[in-house]
Protein backbone atom coordinates (compact mmCIF):
# COMPACT_ATOMS: atom_id res chain seq x y z
CA UNK A 1 0.00 0.00 0.00
CA UNK A 2 1.78 3.39 -1.22
CA UNK A 3 1.99 5.82 1.88
CA UNK A 4 2.17 9.74 1.35
CA UNK A 5 3.81 11.25 4.57
CA UNK A 6 2.50 14.31 5.75
CA UNK A 7 4.81 15.43 8.39
CA UNK A 8 8.46 15.17 7.53
CA UNK A 9 11.23 17.05 9.15
CA UNK A 10 14.68 17.67 8.09
CA UNK A 11 17.29 19.59 9.60
CA UNK A 12 21.03 20.65 8.89
CA UNK A 13 22.66 22.03 11.60
CA UNK A 14 25.63 23.05 9.52
CA UNK A 15 22.69 26.15 8.43
CA UNK A 16 19.64 25.73 11.39
CA UNK A 17 19.57 27.03 14.51
CA UNK A 18 16.60 25.01 16.31
CA UNK A 19 16.37 26.90 19.46
CA UNK A 20 13.59 23.97 21.14
CA UNK A 21 16.46 20.87 20.55
CA UNK A 22 18.35 20.28 23.36
CA UNK A 23 21.59 21.00 22.33
CA UNK A 24 23.16 17.53 24.17
CA UNK A 25 19.54 15.88 23.04
CA UNK A 26 19.52 12.49 20.98
CA UNK A 27 17.70 14.35 17.85
CA UNK A 28 20.86 17.05 18.36
CA UNK A 29 22.33 16.30 14.82
CA UNK A 30 21.11 16.89 11.11
CA UNK A 31 18.72 14.44 9.77
CA UNK A 32 18.55 14.74 6.07
CA UNK A 33 16.69 13.01 3.29
CA UNK A 34 19.23 10.32 3.01
CA UNK A 35 18.75 9.38 6.64
CA UNK A 36 14.45 9.74 6.24
CA UNK A 37 15.26 7.63 3.15
CA UNK A 38 17.43 4.59 5.03
CA UNK A 39 14.14 4.76 7.90
CA UNK A 40 11.57 5.22 5.07
CA UNK A 41 13.14 2.16 3.41
CA UNK A 42 10.65 -0.87 2.56
CA UNK A 43 7.75 0.91 4.19
CA UNK A 44 6.18 2.01 0.81
CA UNK A 45 6.08 5.72 1.63
CA UNK A 46 6.33 6.71 -1.91
CA UNK A 47 6.22 10.59 -1.22
CA UNK A 48 6.53 13.16 1.74
CA UNK A 49 5.07 16.82 2.64
CA UNK A 50 8.15 19.04 4.63
CA UNK A 51 6.83 19.96 7.85
CA UNK A 52 9.07 23.46 9.19
CA UNK A 53 10.88 22.63 11.98
CA UNK A 54 10.65 25.80 14.07
CA UNK A 55 14.31 26.95 13.35
CA UNK A 56 15.44 30.46 14.50
CA UNK A 57 12.94 33.25 13.49
CA UNK A 58 15.36 35.15 11.73
CA UNK A 59 16.20 31.63 9.35
CA UNK A 60 12.67 31.16 8.20
CA UNK A 61 13.32 32.69 4.99
CA UNK A 62 16.64 30.44 4.45
CA UNK A 63 14.13 27.25 6.03
CA UNK A 64 12.03 28.37 2.86
CA UNK A 65 14.62 28.35 0.43
CA UNK A 66 16.04 25.05 1.26
CA UNK A 67 13.05 23.08 1.34
CA UNK A 68 12.17 24.57 -2.00
CA UNK A 69 15.59 23.12 -3.52
CA UNK A 70 14.78 19.78 -1.99
CA UNK A 71 11.56 19.96 -3.78
CA UNK A 72 13.10 20.89 -6.98
CA UNK A 73 15.82 18.14 -6.92
CA UNK A 74 14.77 15.72 -9.84
CA UNK A 75 12.56 12.50 -8.99
CA UNK A 76 12.23 14.37 -5.56
CA UNK A 77 9.77 12.85 -3.62
CA UNK A 78 9.13 15.56 -1.25
CA UNK A 79 6.22 17.04 -2.93
CA UNK A 80 5.36 20.20 -0.99
CA UNK A 81 6.04 21.95 1.73
CA UNK A 82 4.30 23.50 5.52
CA UNK A 83 6.43 26.48 6.35
CA UNK A 84 7.11 28.85 9.30
CA UNK A 85 5.08 32.00 9.30
CA UNK A 86 2.81 33.64 11.99
CA UNK A 87 -0.17 34.84 10.64
CA UNK A 88 -0.47 37.78 13.57
CA UNK A 89 2.87 39.43 12.44
CA UNK A 90 2.99 42.71 10.35
CA UNK A 91 5.43 41.20 7.90
CA UNK A 92 2.73 38.37 7.16
CA UNK A 93 -0.02 39.73 4.53
CA UNK A 94 3.44 41.24 2.30
CA UNK A 95 4.78 37.42 2.58
CA UNK A 96 1.52 36.00 1.01
CA UNK A 97 1.03 38.96 -1.49
CA UNK A 98 4.17 37.54 -3.22
CA UNK A 99 4.18 33.85 -3.13
CA UNK A 100 2.34 33.94 -6.26
CA UNK A 101 4.90 35.73 -7.76
CA UNK A 102 8.06 33.14 -6.92
CA UNK A 103 8.43 30.58 -9.18
CA UNK A 104 8.59 27.51 -6.14
CA UNK A 105 5.09 28.76 -5.46
CA UNK A 106 3.79 25.46 -6.40
CA UNK A 107 5.82 24.01 -3.40
CA UNK A 108 3.81 25.84 -0.70
CA UNK A 109 1.23 23.87 0.64
CA UNK A 110 0.45 25.39 3.91
CA UNK A 111 1.45 27.64 6.87
CA UNK A 112 2.48 26.93 10.60
CA UNK A 113 3.37 28.13 13.85
CA UNK A 114 3.88 26.14 16.50
CA UNK A 115 1.01 27.12 19.12
CA UNK A 116 2.24 23.67 21.55
CA UNK A 117 5.33 25.88 22.51
CA UNK A 118 5.98 29.33 24.13
CA UNK A 119 2.20 30.99 22.63
CA UNK A 120 0.22 31.74 25.47
CA UNK A 121 -3.38 30.23 25.38
CA UNK A 122 -5.67 31.96 23.25
CA UNK A 123 -3.34 33.11 21.02
CA UNK A 124 -4.35 31.95 17.91
CA UNK A 125 -7.48 33.63 18.45
CA UNK A 126 -6.38 37.60 18.49
CA UNK A 127 -7.48 39.72 15.60
CA UNK A 128 -4.71 39.78 13.63
CA UNK A 129 -3.82 36.15 13.82
CA UNK A 130 -7.20 35.12 12.54
CA UNK A 131 -7.23 37.89 9.87
CA UNK A 132 -3.82 36.57 8.58
CA UNK A 133 -5.57 33.01 8.48
CA UNK A 134 -8.12 34.11 6.95
CA UNK A 135 -5.74 35.29 3.87
CA UNK A 136 -4.38 31.94 3.34
CA UNK A 137 -7.83 30.94 1.43
CA UNK A 138 -6.81 33.21 -1.08
CA UNK A 139 -4.17 31.21 -2.09
CA UNK A 140 -6.13 27.82 -0.98
CA UNK A 141 -2.65 27.15 2.17
CA UNK A 142 -3.94 25.51 4.73
CA UNK A 143 -3.03 26.66 8.24
CA UNK A 144 -1.67 23.10 10.60
CA UNK A 145 -3.01 23.62 14.33
CA UNK A 146 -0.51 22.38 16.34
CA UNK A 147 -1.99 22.75 20.12
CA UNK A 148 -1.79 21.49 23.64
CA UNK A 149 -4.71 19.40 24.35
CA UNK A 150 -6.51 21.25 26.51
CA UNK A 151 -6.73 24.01 24.06
CA UNK A 152 -8.51 22.11 21.61
CA UNK A 153 -11.59 24.85 21.63
CA UNK A 154 -9.52 27.42 20.70
CA UNK A 155 -8.99 25.24 17.67
CA UNK A 156 -11.96 24.94 16.94
CA UNK A 157 -12.85 28.77 17.53
CA UNK A 158 -10.28 29.61 15.41
CA UNK A 159 -11.67 27.01 12.33
CA UNK A 160 -15.00 28.25 12.83
CA UNK A 161 -14.08 32.16 12.60
CA UNK A 162 -11.69 31.05 9.27
CA UNK A 163 -14.54 29.12 7.60
CA UNK A 164 -13.23 29.06 4.13
CA UNK A 165 -9.42 28.67 5.08
CA UNK A 166 -8.71 24.28 5.38
CA UNK A 167 -6.79 23.47 8.05
CA UNK A 168 -4.93 20.27 9.73
CA UNK A 169 -5.03 19.40 13.39
CA UNK A 170 -1.33 17.61 13.87
CA UNK A 171 -0.92 14.71 15.65
CA UNK A 172 -4.23 14.04 17.06
CA UNK A 173 -4.34 17.25 19.29
CA UNK A 174 -1.83 15.96 21.65
CA UNK A 175 -3.43 14.14 23.65
CA UNK A 176 -1.17 12.21 26.59
CA UNK A 177 -1.45 8.43 25.16
CA UNK A 178 -0.24 7.50 29.12
CA UNK A 179 -3.61 9.80 30.39
CA UNK A 180 -6.22 7.81 32.82
CA UNK A 181 -9.05 9.65 31.46
CA UNK A 182 -9.18 10.78 27.95
CA UNK A 183 -12.88 12.61 28.29
CA UNK A 184 -11.54 16.24 27.76
CA UNK A 185 -9.61 15.53 25.06
CA UNK A 186 -12.14 13.48 23.09
CA UNK A 187 -14.62 16.67 23.89
CA UNK A 188 -12.37 18.85 22.43
CA UNK A 189 -11.58 16.38 19.29
CA UNK A 190 -15.12 16.49 18.85
CA UNK A 191 -15.43 20.65 18.71
CA UNK A 192 -13.09 20.45 16.61
CA UNK A 193 -14.27 18.14 14.03
CA UNK A 194 -17.81 19.74 14.12
CA UNK A 195 -15.73 22.03 12.05
CA UNK A 196 -15.92 20.61 8.00
CA UNK A 197 -12.85 22.58 7.27
CA UNK A 198 -10.27 20.76 9.20
CA UNK A 199 -8.83 17.42 8.61
CA UNK A 200 -6.99 15.00 11.70
CA UNK A 201 -3.15 13.96 11.21
CA UNK A 202 -2.38 10.62 12.39
CA UNK A 203 0.78 11.62 13.75
CA UNK A 204 2.52 12.15 17.01
CA UNK A 205 1.81 9.69 19.31
CA UNK A 206 4.34 7.34 20.37
CA UNK A 207 5.86 10.61 21.97
CA UNK A 208 4.02 10.36 24.82
CA UNK A 209 3.92 6.51 25.11
CA UNK A 210 4.84 4.18 27.53
CA UNK A 211 8.68 4.65 27.00
CA UNK A 212 9.96 1.54 25.01
CA UNK A 213 6.78 0.00 26.28
CA UNK A 214 4.19 0.56 24.06
CA UNK A 215 1.85 -1.30 21.99
CA UNK A 216 -0.50 -0.86 19.01
CA UNK A 217 -3.49 -1.43 21.81
CA UNK A 218 -2.28 1.49 23.76
CA UNK A 219 -2.28 4.03 20.83
CA UNK A 220 -5.73 2.63 19.37
CA UNK A 221 -8.70 3.96 21.33
CA UNK A 222 -7.26 7.41 20.23
CA UNK A 223 -6.98 6.56 16.93
CA UNK A 224 -10.39 4.84 16.52
CA UNK A 225 -12.14 8.02 18.23
CA UNK A 226 -10.53 10.33 15.39
CA UNK A 227 -11.59 8.35 13.05
CA UNK A 228 -15.01 7.82 14.39
CA UNK A 229 -15.35 12.12 15.05
CA UNK A 230 -13.57 13.01 11.99
CA UNK A 231 -14.98 10.16 9.30
CA UNK A 232 -12.35 8.29 7.08
CA UNK A 233 -12.60 11.29 3.99
CA UNK A 234 -10.61 13.77 6.98
CA UNK A 235 -7.70 11.40 8.26
CA UNK A 236 -4.01 12.02 6.78
CA UNK A 237 -0.76 9.63 8.15
CA UNK A 238 2.00 11.60 9.37
CA UNK A 239 4.99 10.13 10.72
CA UNK A 240 6.76 13.04 12.99
CA UNK A 241 10.04 12.07 11.71
CA UNK A 242 12.59 12.35 13.24
CA UNK A 243 10.57 13.22 16.26
CA UNK A 244 9.09 9.86 16.35
CA UNK A 245 12.36 8.56 16.93
CA UNK A 246 12.33 9.26 20.78
CA UNK A 247 10.19 6.62 21.38
CA UNK A 248 10.98 4.19 18.84
CA UNK A 249 11.22 4.53 15.01
CA UNK A 250 9.53 4.89 11.76
CA UNK A 251 8.97 1.68 11.16
CA UNK A 252 7.44 0.80 14.32
CA UNK A 253 4.93 3.62 14.13
CA UNK A 254 4.31 2.62 10.46
CA UNK A 255 3.82 -1.08 11.54
CA UNK A 256 1.31 -0.11 14.74
CA UNK A 257 -0.84 2.01 12.54
CA UNK A 258 -0.85 -0.84 10.08
CA UNK A 259 -2.30 -2.87 12.99
CA UNK A 260 -4.60 -0.72 14.87
CA UNK A 261 -6.40 0.00 10.92
CA UNK A 262 -5.94 -3.91 9.80
CA UNK A 263 -9.46 -4.40 10.24
CA UNK A 264 -10.53 -1.05 8.43
CA UNK A 265 -12.31 -1.19 4.68
CA UNK A 266 -9.31 -0.74 2.60
CA UNK A 267 -10.58 1.88 0.81
CA UNK A 268 -10.65 3.62 4.20
CA UNK A 269 -7.05 2.83 4.35
CA UNK A 270 -6.34 3.83 1.50
CA UNK A 271 -7.68 7.20 2.24
CA UNK A 272 -5.79 7.65 5.58
CA UNK A 273 -2.20 6.41 4.24
CA UNK A 274 -2.50 8.66 0.81
CA UNK A 275 -5.88 9.35 -1.35
CA UNK A 276 -6.77 12.53 0.97
CA UNK A 277 -3.10 13.48 1.53
CA UNK A 278 -2.79 13.29 -2.23
CA UNK A 279 -6.12 15.63 -2.96
CA UNK A 280 -5.90 17.95 0.33
CA UNK A 281 -2.03 19.18 -0.90
CA UNK A 282 -3.16 18.83 -4.75
CA UNK A 283 -0.26 16.25 -5.48
CA UNK A 284 0.03 12.78 -6.95
CA UNK A 285 2.18 9.63 -5.90
CA UNK A 286 4.15 8.17 -8.35
CA UNK A 287 1.92 5.45 -9.95
CA UNK A 288 3.82 2.14 -10.73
Amino acid sequence: MKILDTHQHLWDLTQFRLPWLPPDGPLARSHTPADYARAAEGLGIEGTIYMEVGAAEEQRKAEIEYVVGLCSEPNAKMLGAVVAADPSEPGFIDWLRSIPTKPEASSFKGVRIGLHGGMAPGYCLQPDFVSGVRLLANLDMCFDICIRSDELGDAAQLAARCSHTRFVLDHCGNPNVQAADLTEWKRGINSVAQQPNVVCKISGLINTARPGAWSAEDLAPIIEHCASAFGYDRLMFGSDWPVCTLNGTLRSWVEALDEITHDWEKSAREKLFAINAEKFYAVQLPTK
